[in-house]
């Protein structure tokens, strides 16, 4: 399909961009990999009238360890990610997801930036930035903020951004060494969306109890979802087989996953409680070591 017309901006600068989302407003998208924007535009699910492609703008494809976060620029690309020592050592959570998306093609294009802003429910990276507790920066001409993962994503394809707003970067915690991290999810072929997924981190105290856990799921509700009433639960429990399997029916009770062709409510809604499950064990076992 032919895209819809619009008018092609290409700045130099994060500060011409900015100036154009200003101009421009809810007319304006920005493009970085354009692995989301474009198969939008060709649906005409999205008809702006300025694209701003933010590919030449320096300064925003870094990775670094600043005190107890790692910091993406929003340029940075996921096979980048998914290559980096860095992220391999201080983000082991976020190292097992990435290969997960799409295909090394996709990920290639695809930006760690971009693939926060489109704030896709079934996405791998708002996931886990959600369980990590991570957070976004955003920039526009009247200036810069800080805004929480859990207050980023507010729908399908929906965030906290401003229409003059631009991700500059995405920051997520340092993983604790003596946690066990683990990521799932299950889609019908390899690259496909995800039917469902779960983030999860498990930390054990010395009597082997649960002493601090995260769990979050996606593809089953409108945005990232921390399961905060079963990371309760788990708290301060042994990490048996019964107590993972209770849990994870928690996690997933109040969940209201929609119907397609890929399967009901129900089938998602058990499949989700069967990957928390699953996921949770792996973390325990991990953190157990």
């Amino acid at each position: 399909m032919k895209l819809p017309r619009f008018e092609y901006h290409s700045p130099d600068t994060i500060d011409e961009v900015l100036a154009l989302l200003a101009e421009h407003g809810d007319e304006a998208k920005v493009m970085a990999g354009g692995q989301s924007l474009v198969p939008l535009l060709a649906m005409r699910l999205a008809r702006p009238t300025h694209v701003v492609d933010v590919n030449r703008v320096g300064g925003m494809s870094e990775i670094s360890e600043q005190g107890d976060e790692i910091h993406f620029g929003a340029l940075v690309r996921e096979r980048a990610a998914e290559r980096s020592s860095v992220v391999a050592d201080r983000l082991p959570l976020l190292a097992e997801a990435l290969p997960y998306i799409g295909h090394v093609a996709i990920r290639s294009r695809g930006t760690i930036g971009g693939t926060v802003a489109h704030a896709d429910a079934s996405a791998e990276i708002p996931c886990v930035l959600q369980a990590l507790e991570g957070s976004v920066v955003a920039r526009s001409a009247r200036g810069e903020r800080t805004i929480a993962a859990a207050d980023f994503f507010q729908g399908h394809f929906t965030t906290a951004l401003d229409d003059d707003e631009c991700v500059v970067e995405v920051r997520f915690p340092v993983s604790n060494g003596s946690a066990g991290y683990a990521f799932q999810e299950v889609a019908r072929r390899h690259g496909d969306f995800a039917l469902v997924g779960v983030a999860a981190k498990v930390a054990l105290d010395g009597d082997g109890r649960v002493a601090d856990s995260r769990i979050t799921v996606m593809g089953v509700a409108d945005v990232p979802h921390r399961a905060s009433t079963a990371e309760a639960e788990l708290l301060g429990a042994e990490p048996t087989p019964e107590t993972l399997a209770a849990v994870a029916q928690t996690a997933t009770a109040d969940l209201s996953p929609g119907s397609d062709v890929h399967g009901s409510a129900a089938y998602r809604r058990h499949l989700a409680a069967v990957t928390v499950r699953r996921t949770l064990t792996t973390a325990a076992e991990r953190a157990s070591r």
